[in-house]
């Protein structure tokens, strides 16, 4: 087999690998559309009034989260943004806190026991 023969037999090898993959992907993604249209089927709109006021349930509105009185926000706003900094391996001139909120700490006892010694370990 002279040099030539092992190229254009080479491009052929390559010519249908391609296509057998382009065509399997192909297969693949009709395959992944039609689940798409069977599973998804989305609901036609009631064109009864009824049927959608009663479907409608009003959101609660949760009241806004104050703010502790005795610490200083300003005093705050630095600490997260140091923290912010520190973790993200930048300087604090690149960052600024547009707004901030506290959340409620549900943590269980056996959680904060284990976090607390966890740090005294350490120390």
């Amino acid at each position: 087999m002279s040099l030539s023969e092992a190229i254009i037999i080479g491009l052929q090898t390559t010519v249908v690998g391609l296509c057998t993959v382009f065509a399997a992907l192909a297969i693949l993604m009709f395959v992944l559309k039609l689940f798409d249209y069977i599973f998804n089927k989305k609901s036609k709109p009631e064109t009864n009034d009824e049927a959608k006021t009663e479907n409608v349930a009003p959101v609660p509105v949760q009241p806004a989260v104050k703010a502790v009185e005795n610490e200083d926000d300003e005093e705050l706003i630095a600490v997260l943004t140091a923290a912010i900094a520190a973790s993200l391996n930048t300087s604090t001139y690149n960052l600024k806190i547009r707004s901030y909120r506290r959340i409620s700490n549900n943590t269980p006892a056996w959680n904060k026991a284990g976090i607390k010694e966890t740090i005294e370990s350490r120390y």
